[in-house]
């Protein structure tokens, strides 16, 4: 489809928008993924609350200018796609992580994690790591451990005493 120099501009505006938004991006090779494959890969990251963007090198290099991202510029070669994952680089490395496990494909030529550009190699490792979720999780267990423990240790004294107040009313009473 050709498109005028306006419609353009506006593709490169929206990209930098979501750029700007994103503070973790993934640029990837598709190389080998035929359309189903691509979108079952959009389906699960769509799941996991990620956008994925097949985009054009010289658009991509666009807006990566405009968003002022430039740590992703020297890797927009072949077939590219970008990866939006928000907040959240967990989420995202792993359904990419799963999904080369499974076809091989996509490959991540690099990552943007919170400006810091990370490899591909960080990527899988980054997929590894519990999600946001799980850690709150945690964390709340680790809370409520302690915590439950101190209930069950104030109940057991409490019923002690109520035993010990129970025993000495009866001797009271049978005196």
């Amino acid at each position: 489809m050709i498109r005028t120099k306006a419609q353009k501009q506006e593709l490169v505006d929206a990209l930098a928008t979501k750029l700007r938004r994103s503070p973790t991006v993934y640029v990837t090779d598709f190389t080998g993924l035929d359309v189903a494959r691509i979108t079952e890969l959009r389906r699960r990251l769509r799941a996991a609350g990620v956008e994925y963007l097949v985009v054009k090198n010289t658009l991509a290099r666009r807006a990566l200018g405009v968003a002022e991202v430039s740590a992703l510029e020297p890797h927009l070669g072949g077939p590219t796609a970008l990866v939006l994952a928000g907040a959240d680089p967990v989420s995202a490395a792993k359904v990419l992580a799963d999904f080369a496990r499974e076809f091989e494909k996509p490959a991540v030529k690099i990552g943007l994690v919170e400006g810091k550009t990370v490899t591909p190699e960080q990527v899988r490792r980054i997929a590894t790591l519990p999600s946001r979720n799980e850690l709150l999780a945690q964390v709340g267990g680790a809370l409520q451990a302690p915590l439950a423990g101190l209930v069950g240790a104030l109940h057991g004294l409490l019923g002690t005493m109520v035993g010990a107040l129970e025993a000495l009313r009866t001797k009271r009473a049978a005196s």
